[in-house]
């Protein structure tokens, strides 16, 4: 454990107010395009897709529309399967890892499966190559009733009719050298605690939920992906990220408890991806691969067991 530098934001021990709030949001700025990267991927997939828009987010003078995806051969008494990414808008792979997986892979499973995509979750974010949304929230802890993140709840929206049908979700997420450098700092100082610092991985691996954590569902994700990119090893108290491995390349933690993504569906099998983009070994068409390969995977497991 470490002291990182103080973050330049707030007062150390002191959570931020609406001051330190709105100083923090006049420094985030727009690096990429949502609507380029993604928009426009979304409408070249709708001649394949039944594409809806399940919400808009209104952060003035920003507006972004919400868009899903389902294959077209829907029928009833089919297993359904969830696909998320981008709740983390930092997290380039799970956003571009959801698409290339509805480009190039999704028709594999159109006779056997009902899908459901939402490939970006939070594009505000996304744009800003950022953890939290515009008020300084972070979507994957709110996913649950007293959420207060836009985006969750409105992921939780577009399910709630569908919950305890599915038979599986996968939601596609990325750990970066940033986490430490910034997202873990700014966290500290948002909640007034002291930063501490926890080594990260180096290379893939997944968060199984601990109320349901499918081990050899999670073993077969890890599998598929060690044909594309490094498995990240455990340390030398088989932890990572604090964390006991219970197998290789996978921890866990309490989906429902914490809000995240992966525990707003009842499904049999989840399984949230991490993967490492800052290694000298990856490169992001790996990344993206990666994170197909994973999806892949799962629906193949959950097919052949469920």
């Amino acid at each position: 454990m470490t002291e990182a530098p103080r973050y330049p934001i707030g007062t150390p021990g002191i959570p931020w107010g609406d001051t330190e709030r709105a100083h923090w949001l006049s420094c985030q700025t727009r690096r990429r395009s949502y609507a380029t990267d993604v928009v426009a991927a979304v409408e070249r997939l709708s001649d394949r897709c039944d594409v809806s828009e399940y919400g808009t987010l209104d952060y003035s003078p920003d507006r972004y529309r919400l868009f899903a995806l389902r294959n077209r051969n829907w029928r009833d008494g089919r297993p359904l399967v969830l696909v998320t990414g981008g709740v983390h808008g930092y997290e380039t792979s799970g956003v571009l890892g959801a698409l290339q997986f509805l480009e190039q892979r999704a028709a594999d499973f159109d006779d056997r499966i009902n899908l459901l995509v939402a490939p970006c979750v939070s594009p505000w974010a996304y744009e800003r190559i950022h953890r939290w949304n515009a008020h300084a929230i972070d979507p994957n802890r709110s996913f649950r009733d007293d959420g207060l993140a836009e985006e969750s709840a409105a992921l939780m929206r577009l399910v709630a009719p569908l919950r305890g049908r599915f038979l599986m979700h996968i939601d596609l997420h990325e750990t970066t050298d940033t986490d430490e450098t910034e997202f873990g700092p700014a966290r500290a100082a948002r909640d007034g605690k002291p930063f501490e610092s926890v080594a990260i991985p180096d290379g893939f691996y997944v968060v199984a939920d601990s109320e349901n954590p499918q081990v050899e569902f999670q073993r077969a994700i890890v599998d598929a992906v060690s044909r594309v990119t490094h498995i990240a090893p455990a340390d030398a108290n088989d932890r990572m990220c604090g964390l006991q491995v219970v197998a290789p390349g996978v921890i866990q933690l309490p989906a429902r408890q914490l809000g995240l993504c992966a525990g707003i569906t009842d499904a049999r099998y989840t399984s949230t991806t991490e993967v490492y983009p800052d290694s000298p070994r990856a490169t992001p068409e790996r990344c993206n691969a990666a994170q197909v390969a994973a999806v892949c995977a799962a629906i193949h497991f959950a097919l052949a067991d469920g």
